[in-house]
């Protein structure tokens, strides 16, 4: 029986953390994750779903604000590490430790979109598929050599949040056997063909602010990507109006950024001669509604 010791904080690394769990194979002896953080209007603690989780089996929890050699935190013998979205960069110390390396699991087929988004960077570029990456770590971002890959097809309605559960559940569907074959030798890493690496960014709220000299396509990519974080917005009559949910519609020979009605619907011109029609959407303090409830309420759209 393998050591583990699992890092990872959000319900993304849910699913590998509880596979592993249910693995004979392995033994999960720790995990590390992040504190707890604040929510909410009264600011109350909420603890790592990955926190909640180990707890519920009984495992030792460390939630360090940061990594270092000299917190007096003694790390418990391991075989290996393993990280599914664990939100911070892990220091050449600490990789160094286990006997056999670090293990992640990344949610895209690398080397295409090494980073922090690259669920939602595959949508927004109109990938046509997308999958898991379990790869060794190296000290360089999503640079590691490959153990397992495993595709899936993203489909026209998927958006960052479903997408995200699918990839969530294909990387614990694939992360026990690549992990075991690797500790007991017999796979390989197989180094990344970096010379194709694509890279993506961590997302901030203000990504999701739209540009309608943009095509449509590109900008119902983008809907679709940022749901649920970091949204997409624009403003309208001086506050922010979120588009939930949009589709391609024809355009009025009007310029990016004019607003029309087709089909008692809003729409928006945008580049390329094409235009965007509001589904739905959640104007600035009010709940999300209908494109067509909306303009009941709005006598300044065109």
């Amino acid at each position: 029986m393998f050591k583990i010791i699992f890092l990872g904080t959000p319900d993304f690394a849910v699913p590998s953390l509880q596979a592993l769990i249910n693995d004979e194979r392995f033994e999960v002896v720790s995990v590390i994750t992040q504190p707890d953080k604040p929510v909410g209007r009264h600011s109350e603690l909420v603890s790592p779903p990955v926190k909640i989780c180990a707890e519920k089996h009984g495992i030792p929890v460390h939630q360090p604000e940061k990594l270092k050699s000299d917190t007096g935190y003694r790390i418990p013998e391991a075989d290996c590490f393993v990280v599914v979205a664990f939100g911070k960069i892990l220091p050449q110390w600490f990789l160094d430790i286990p006997k056999h390396g670090v293990v992640n699991v990344h949610g895209s087929v690398l080397p295409r979109w090494r980073g922090a988004s690259p669920i939602q960077a595959a949508i927004a570029a109109g990938d046509k598929k997308t999958g898991v990456t379990i790869m060794k770590m190296d000290a360089l971002l999503d640079h590691g050599p490959i153990l397992a890959t495993k595709e899936i097809e993203i489909q026209d309605h998927d958006t960052g949040g479903t997408l995200r559960d699918k990839l969530s559940e294909l990387g614990a569907d694939t992360l026990p056997n690549a992990l075991a074959d690797f500790l007991n030798g017999r796979i390989e890493p197989v180094e990344q063909n970096h010379d194709l690496a694509t890279t993506c960014k961590t997302l901030k709220r203000k990504e999701g602010k739209i540009d309608w000299n943009k095509s449509a396509e590109e900008i119902e990519r983008l809907v679709r990507a940022y749901d649920p974080w970091p949204g997409t917005w624009f403003e309208f009559d001086g506050k922010r109006l979120k588009i939930l949910r949009a589709r391609v519609c024809a355009n009025q020979n009007l310029k990016p950024g004019q607003r029309f009605l087709q089909n008692q619907m809003p729409c928006v011109a945008c580049a390329n001669d094409s235009a965007l029609g509001l589904v739905t959407v959640q104007p600035e303090g009010r709940p999300k509604m209908s494109g067509s409830d909306f303009l009941r309420g709005c006598s300044s759209w065109q």
